[in-house]
């Protein structure tokens, strides 16, 4: 199969190399899918770097590294005990790269293996490119939204509301009953969020959040905060929630290192809560699968593609990720006539 991979830390154009890798084999338990579309996330990037707190600093544990942990595409074959009825059957998939052992499955591939699981069916409303959109930033919201149960009749902060684990966040929310409030930083992402159903959006740039919060919310502050940079925003937190209530944080790009304040905090009675996607209880993980994919079939969950790359352009891909302000899913086609 054509792959694309990295043996060693560094910039995408100096350490991806493209070429023939043998065709995965499904072993009990999983499956082989024909990767239609592969999608890019900031922590792929970050795992090539092998910098930062990302999770799975690969190199030197591992010679060689097929990226990319979202994507889409179609079951080929089965593994022992898996249902022989999947094969054709077009899925959306859920970190390849990160659950296989050598860590040589990931979806920048012509074929992947991974859990029968994890590869979910796709509803027929729902394309391959916008299926490629799903994987880690649909979950993530997930885990982050629900641990502690429904969140029907809360108020939801959406930090980073246009990003894409924000835009499923205020989705999912919304669809639980939620009433969201999303924080965004332009008048055209204000747009696009209110659009997903969001009650009120924010401007962060220009807005006195915890002004406008309490005014939104009787003075009494939200009950639950969905924030993507922890380490920046750790002291507007309570200015903005309630008593007694919930931050899930998945990410801390501003501040890595971050100073937490004890005792503002435990007079709040505030529970933080970081979230590690790739480590969320099995049951976490296939209650999100399910939900996701019953609101696809509904026709209620918007996808947001941004930009698609040809399969020969990887690493140019990677490169304007990093360097670039793409508003969406960055995405690679490997075999768009697979749809």
């Amino acid at each position: 199969m054509r792959a694309w991979w990295f043996e060693k830390p560094g910039p995408a154009k100096e350490v991806l190399q493209f070429g023939e890798l043998p065709d995965p084999e499904a072993g009990p338990g999983e499956v082989r899918v024909r990767v239609a579309y592969s999608a890019i996330n900031p922590t792929d990037c970050k795992r090539r770097n092998s910098v930062g707190p990302s999770v799975g600093r690969d190199i030197g544990r591992f010679d060689r590294v097929t990226p990319h942990n979202d994507g889409s595409g179609v079951i080929d074959a089965v593994g022992e005990g898996v249902d022989p009825s999947r094969v054709g059957e077009r899925v959306w998939l859920f970190g390849p790269q990160a659950d296989s052992p050598d860590k040589s499955y990931g979806t920048c591939a012509e074929y992947c293996v991974l859990a029968s699981r994890k590869a979910i069916k796709l509803p027929d409303n729902t394309s391959l490119a916008e299926g490629a959109c799903l994987g880690v930033p649909s979950v993530t919201a997930h885990v982050s939204l629900f641990p502690d149960g429904p969140v029907t009749g809360e108020t939801v902060y959406v930090s980073g509301a246009s990003g894409r684990v924000g835009k499923y966040a205020v989705q999912l929310a919304k669809l639980s009953g939620a009433t969201v409030i999303g924080c965004v930083g332009s008048a055209d992402k204000a747009k696009d969020v209110a659009a997903l159903g969001c009650d009120h959006v924010l401007n962060y740039k220009t807005d006195d959040l915890p002004k406008e919060v309490k005014a939104l919310t009787g003075g009494e502050g939200v009950d639950r905060i969905i924030e993507v940079d922890f380490g920046t925003n750790i002291d507007l937190h309570r200015d903005l929630i309630k008593c007694n209530g919930t931050v899930s944080t998945y990410g801390s790009p501003g501040v890595h290192e971050s100073v937490f304040k004890f005792y503002p905090n435990k007079f709040m009675n505030i529970v933080y809560r970081m979230v590690t996607v790739f480590r969320m209880p099995t049951e976490a993980l296939d209650l999100a699968f399910k939900e996701i994919t019953e609101h696809m079939e509904a026709g209620k969950l918007s996808h947001h593609v941004g930009v698609t790359y040809p399969f020969k352009d990887v690493p140019q891909a990677h490169v304007d990720l990093e360097t670039a302000p793409i508003y969406g899913v960055v995405a690679v086609a490997i075999n768009e006539g697979l749809e």
